[in-house]
């Protein structure tokens, strides 16, 4: 496996290992402003990776057919929400927008939860990483390489939500920078896998790629835009939405 293909699959690992190690060095949580700010810079992250990184190549991949070349991209989209949303009903775990209840057990349940939830939508994350990899590995996906540095920016403030609130509610700080880690490990596992399997069926690259796309625009809108829209002053969410939206534009570009 290529050296790039490796730092690719762990860089976005990278990025939750460096938020999750803020709980060393900060005394309190995060403040609802902060979390929404992050919630925001990684939703327009997210959103501009799946259309740019994501559905663009699918559709290039799938020039062959024509005016018809969207067709692959729209079902793959649709695959991605219906999987992600079979996740959401069958697995139970809380909202990252859900309201936080008072004190120490109801935080320690809120934030456990949360880890689960931020676990769950850091699978189709891999799945996008993985893609994308072999869509640039075959020599079709000239900027793909942006996806995986633009992830593990995004990363880092969901290791940070997850970790700072499980020392909240009174968990030491290594242990909740240890499971701040593991809501990324499925992450390069997910990746690995859809980089191999999208290896053997490149034919089913654009279907594979729009998924990703699919499964990731519904993180965003079921958990990161209500995070970021919640409580007063919301305009800051949107503020850095539009903040990593640019970034990861400027991302696909510099590196395309």
């Amino acid at each position: 496996m290529p050296v790039e293909v490796l730092q690719g699959i762990w860089a976005p690992f990278g990025g939750t290992c460096l938020g999750a190690s803020c709980v060393f060095l900060m005394r309190k949580g995060l403040h609802p402003a902060v979390q929404r700010a992050l919630a925001g810079f990684a939703a327009g992250i997210m959103t501009a990776a799946s259309v740019w990184s994501l559905l663009l190549p699918a559709m290039e991949q799938a020039e062959g057919l024509g005016r018809w070349a969207f067709l692959p991209a729209a079902a793959g989209v649709w695959l991605g929400v219906l999987f992600l949303l079979l996740l959401d009903q069958t697995i139970p775990h809380l909202h990252m927008g859900s309201s936080q209840p008072e004190g120490p057990p109801a935080q320690l349940k809120k934030a456990s939860m949360l880890l689960l939830a931020v676990t769950l939508h850091n699978i189709p994350e891999g799945l996008a990483v993985g893609v994308a990899l072999a869509g640039w590995r075959a020599g079709g996906m000239a900027g793909a390489l942006a996806l995986p540095l633009g992830i593990a920016l995004q990363n880092f403030p969901e290791g940070a939500v997850i970790s700072m609130p499980l020392q909240a509610a009174g968990i030491k700080k290594r242990d909740a920078f240890a499971y701040g880690v593991l809501s990324g490990a499925v992450e390069p596992l997910a990746a690995a896998l859809a980089f191999w399997a999208a290896g053997l069926v490149l034919p089913a690259l654009p279907y594979l790629l729009s998924f990703a796309a699919g499964a990731m625009l519904y993180v965003v809108v079921e958990e990161l835009i209500p995070e970021m829209s919640a409580g007063e002053h919301s305009n800051v969410g949107t503020l850095c939405f539009a903040a990593g939206f640019t970034v990861m534009l400027a991302l696909d570009t510099a590196l395309g």
